[in-house]
């Protein structure tokens, strides 16, 4: 079997970057912009970051906000029908995961209209044309929106969050500037870190691992390990390696998928409304020690990522438990909940756990799981 890598046509990377942006513009002939980003971005001046500049060089573009934290059926629809009255040719999405995934859902639909029932194109969609051009550029350092191939749409009336996995939604210049994520708070800057350190292992240690995508997964986890705590102190060095190390994460996953810590988040989020960062890196070191049996030495690798000097002399038992203990503990130190007390309700973990079996992740997945041990895995977090 052949192993598939998709990635950006063209990424750029570093602070000022984003005045790249203009040229590629220039070069491409795009003519009008369709720009998505998230009203907090907009009221706090960040997505003028790339607008002013648009202004400069007098490339016009249109403005679209109706975006949620966890985006839904309905503002991708909303963004259809404003990218046709906009007659825009081409999309700058700016912000975290929902602006990006909302970009990526109009793009696809407006290249490929039988596709305009959005739950249509839940799982791998057969669309036939790329998406319209997408620039995007990522205002967190965790989702790697701009560098996968998937995205997460809400559907409000299920109660549910459902994965889409298209080769034709990656964008095609992603603009990796740690200016546009200085302005993050303590607590989004933590959650997103932790959302990046779970793509990293959750792809390091998935069915569809091989030796390219180990490679970005290691290399993420040990960047990870050493700014995420500098990041949400907001220094600048931790800032600029965060944005690199999650977007290195995100080369690896997109390509081979995730596991049960993504479809256990993705319930979450759809049920509660929770961060998807915070409900990942809540669940990923329980996780990480339900699927430790079926990892072989995998944990060895990441503990050594994660600082731990003696990962490789230690029995492999002890290695497991040093990898998740130093996973929980960059976790709590960076002032992430240790438990779902206060966001999950016993009544709802039957459903919550019906979701992530049928989520999109769980099939990747190193251990198999019944739908008793995700019943289990939540209960054993309240």
């Amino acid at each position: 079997m052949a192993n598939r890598i998709i990635l950006n046509e063209t990424s750029y990377h570093g602070k000022g970057a984003i005045k790249e942006i203009i040229n590629e513009v220039k070069n491409r002939g795009l003519k009008k912009a369709f720009v998505c980003s998230d009203p907090d971005l907009i009221k706090f001046n960040v997505t003028t970051k790339v607008t002013n500049l648009l202004d400069e060089n007098n490339l016009a573009y249109s403005l679209y906000s109706k975006i949620k934290a966890n985006p839904t059926i309905q503002n991708v629809k909303d963004g259809v029908a404003a990218f046709k009255e906009a007659k825009a040719d081409y999309i700058i999405a700016i912000g975290g995961g929902s602006s990006i995934d909302t970009a990526k859902a109009i793009g696809i639909i407006i290249a490929n209209p039988e596709f305009a029932d959005v739950r249509s194109l839940e799982g791998v969609a057969p669309t036939k044309k790329p998406s319209v051009p997408i620039i995007a550029v990522p205002t967190t350092a965790g989702t790697a929106a701009e560098v996968t191939i998937n995205y997460v749409i809400t559907d409000e009336e299920k109660k549910r969050k459902f994965v889409c996995v298209d080769v034709h939604d990656i964008p095609v210049v992603a603009v990796v500037d740690s200016d546009m994520m200085s302005s993050m708070p303590k607590g989004l800057t933590a959650a997103t870190g932790m959302d990046a350190l779970t793509h990293a292992i959750e792809g390091y240690i998935t069915k569809g691992a091989w030796a390219m995508t180990d490679m970005f997964h290691l290399k993420a986890i040990e960047l990870i390990a050493k700014s995420l705590r500098s990041a949400v102190n907001n220094e600048t060095e931790g800032r600029e390696t965060m944005a690199l190390a999650q977007y290195i994460a995100g080369m690896g996953f997109s390509n081979v998928g995730l596991g049960i810590v993504h479809s256990m988040a993705h319930a979450l989020g759809a049920v509660y409304d929770t961060p998807h960062g915070v409900a990942n890196a809540i669940l990923l070191p329980t996780v990480m020690r339900y699927n430790a049996p079926a990892t072989g030495e995998k944990y060895r690798d990441i503990a050594y990522a994660m600082g731990v000097k003696d990962a490789y002399t230690v029995s492999l038992e002890e290695a497991r438990n040093k990898a998740c203990d130093t996973v929980a503990k960059l976790s709590k130190d960076v002032g992430i909940p240790e438990n779902l007390k206060g966001i999950v309700k016993e009544e709802d973990i039957d459903f919550l756990a019906e979701s992530a079996m049928n989520d999109a992740c769980r099939p990747g997945n190193p251990k198999d799981p019944s739908k008793e041990d995700i019943i289990n895995l939540y209960k054993s977090l309240l």
